[in-house]
């Protein structure tokens, strides 16, 4: 089970939140209140690393990659002046 740590709490108890994290998956830390960082475990950083896909692969294996798309760009210019 995840759990949040606040910043002085994690920063005090840091073998603890890897510990955590080892056993029980990534854990999140705040900083005033805000999430602002996230420990896992090295098993889960390779797993997450490893599902990663080029972009030029996550288009070229697309459904769309033969639908026949417009892709051409609009050049008309700028709108003109739109009343607030």
């Amino acid at each position: 089970m995840s759990r949040i740590w606040q910043l002085q709490e994690a920063k005090n108890k840091l073998s603890e939140v890897v510990d955590e994290a080892m056993l029980h998956g990534p854990q999140v830390i705040t900083r005033r209140g805000e999430e602002t960082a996230v420990v896992l475990s090295y098993a889960d950083y390779r797993t997450m690393i490893a599902a990663r896909t080029k972009l030029s692969t996550f288009f070229r294996d697309s459904p769309l990659v033969d639908a026949d798309l417009d892709l051409r760009r609009d050049v008309s210019g700028t709108r003109g002046d739109i009343a607030l």
